[in-house]
């Protein structure tokens, strides 16, 4: 699409493109952010709050801590494990101050997952929630790890709420397994080490790689996109302009579910927010919906960001009612596919548009997002961010013709540089002209809004017709007694493959029979599923996106054994 069409409906006041100049680098950004806004609150977590002054304090003795105490250089990688806790960003804050290259981790790794991102990126420190050291110590001899730092989870708190919480994680709810690991060295002792230390500010170009950040290895080995803080700052600065005429600076309140290792939270509820001085109200387990709600209910928020499962299982509990809503002016989902009947019930019952957003880690993350002044459109991702160009292509890379599906490819400054030390991959990636393959079907409407189909490789063939998954998924979500769904394709003898979906009952009730008819009247005759199973729960990415992957995989063997 040369001409560009989804400029004519920008929200009022959003530039077509942006200007990074305002920031040096993310140690520049969050420099700025403390002294802006030194007394404001910048991240509640269980009540236990810290100012941005305290998050510039402490991030600065973390980071004196590895210049003095560590033989960390420029440049070196740190992982970081943890949840949602506040020692996060003043960890992550204190490496990149130190010059370091974050490799965020996820709690849920298996000791296979973390060898091989520890390896991969070459990761010479790490600081770890005490959760999972016990994995950490099973793969530490077979790294190249030289510095352990262990943290707890009230680490962050004051004594006597530091103490009592430690106590309980530790003692009453049994969430620390036994681990031995001589050479750790406790968080607490390390910022203790800091604050006698000298912080010696480092020199941080835009170029200089931020994070390596691994997309999720639902397709494949996990690979490290490699994110400068130039394509950081680029994404904050585009959310910047596209939320310019709804965020008030030092004002918002933002719920934090998704986790802030995972790029969309990092990129829009940490350094974003931080940009406008906002108050992060962390959620370390968003999966225990009442006490979600119960949290929420402590604050006046104005923002909100979350996937599709989550905001389903918020309007699905008994307790959704019970939480005000009145402050709420922006609610983000990304990740995954926002279902129509979710955005749908989510604004009637909150006055709040559900806005899809789309995204990627190679891009940190954001490509595109409905506008937030009332035009949002359920059922598209809309409009490109602002200096990000996209176009639809086929097979052989030519651009399709207007309004038919194709592959969409996205350019622009908050693309990243390539896979970490895998040229190879990179070049299957990326286009010799800066264009990244996303592996997404998409097509685009005639007013510029962008709308995905599906994932390429989740496509399925039914008698040489292309059916969709999400195009399933969202009509039979649509049934009052259905509360999750996934569809895949199986093979089939007849029709090359069939479509299976996996259903999650709301109402016991439910049965086959009903939904074979529900989906007659709702879908075309070849988009129908012929084969139908209920399940308890459906696997979920450490985000709450459904792995249908896993449900593939699980199919594959069973039909093998049979």
């Amino acid at each position: 699409m040369d001409n560009k069409t989804w400029y004519d409906n920008y929200p009022k006041g959003v530039a077509h493109e942006i200007n990074t100049d305002e920031y040096s680098s993310l140690v520049d950004l969050i420099a700025q952010s403390f002294s802006t806004y030194a007394d404001r609150t910048a991240y509640i977590q269980m009540d236990s709050k810290l100012s941005y002054a305290e998050i510039d304090e402490q991030s600065k003795r973390f980071a004196a801590y590895l210049q003095n105490h560590t033989n960390l250089r420029q440049g070196d990688r740190i992982a970081i494990q943890m949840p949602n806790v506040s020692q996060y960003p003043i960890v992550m804050f204190g490496a990149l101050r130190a010059g370091l290259t974050v490799v965020n981790t996820n709690p849920l790794y298996t000791p296979r997952e973390m060898e091989h991102q520890f390896n991969d990126a070459g990761v010479k420190a790490i600081v770890i929630m005490a959760n999972f050291a016990d994995k950490l110590q099973k793969v530490l001899p077979n790294t190249d790890i030289e510095h352990v730092i262990i943290s707890e989870i009230g680490d962050a708190m004051p004594f006597f709420k530091r103490t009592l919480v430690n106590f309980v994680v530790k003692n009453i709810k049994k969430m620390v397994p036994d681990y031995h690991i001589p050479a750790a060295l406790p968080l607490r002792v390390a910022m203790y080490k800091g604050k006698n230390a000298n912080f010696t500010p480092v020199k941080v170009e835009k170029t200089d790689i931020a994070f390596i950040q691994y997309t999720g290895g639902t397709t494949g080995v996990a690979k490290g996109g490699i994110l400068t803080h130039e394509n950081i700052i680029a994404n904050v600065v585009q959310m910047q302009a596209w939320m310019s005429q709804v965020l008030e600076k030092g004002k918002e309140i933002i719920i934090t579910p998704l986790p802030m290792y995972h790029i969309f939270s990092l990129t829009v509820n940490v350094f974003l927010f931080a940009s406008v001085g906002g108050t992060n109200v962390l959620i370390a387990n968003p999966r225990d919906i009442p006490a979600f709600l119960k949290d929420m209910g402590k604050y006046p928020f104005t923002v909100l960001t979350g996937v599709n499962t989550l905001f389903n299982a918020m309007l699905n509990h008994e307790d959704f009612a019970k939480v005000d809503f009145s402050h709420l002016k922006i609610t983000i989902g990304g990740a995954m596919a926002i279902q129509s009947i979710v955005a749908e019930r989510w604004k009637k019952a909150t006055g709040c548009a559900l806005t899809e957003g789309y995204g990627l880690t190679e891009c940190s993350p954001v490509v595109a997002c409905n506008p937030l002044d009332g035009r949002e459109q359920i059922g598209t991702i809309g409009l490109p961010m602002p200096s990000t160009e996209i176009k639809l292509v086929d097979e052989e890379g030519n651009e399709v013709k207007d309004y038919e599906p194709g592959e969409l490819w996205v350019r622009g400054p908050q693309r990243m540089q390539g896979y970490w030390q895998r040229p190879d991959e990179t070049a299957k990636t990326i286009t010799e002209d800066g264009w990244l393959k996303t592996g997404d079907i998409a097509v685009v409407q005639p007013d510029g809004f962008f709308k995905i189909v599906d994932r390429k490789k989740d496509m399925i063939i039914v008698s040489g017709f292309n059916v969709y998954p999400n195009e399933v998924e969202d009509v039979m979500a649509m049934h009052e007694k259905v509360l999750e769904v996934a569809a895949i394709g199986v093979p089939d003898e007849k029709s090359t493959e069939a479509v299976k979906i996996f259903v999650v009952k709301k109402d016991p009730s439910l049965t086959v029979e009903e939904l074979k008819a529900f989906a007659k009247e709702n879908l075309t005759g070849y988009k129908v599923p012929k084969h139908y199973e209920f399940k308890d729960e459906l696997p979920k990415s450490n985000v709450g996106k459904i792995l249908r992957r896993m449900l593939k995989d699980a199919e594959q063997e069973a039909q093998a054994k049979a």
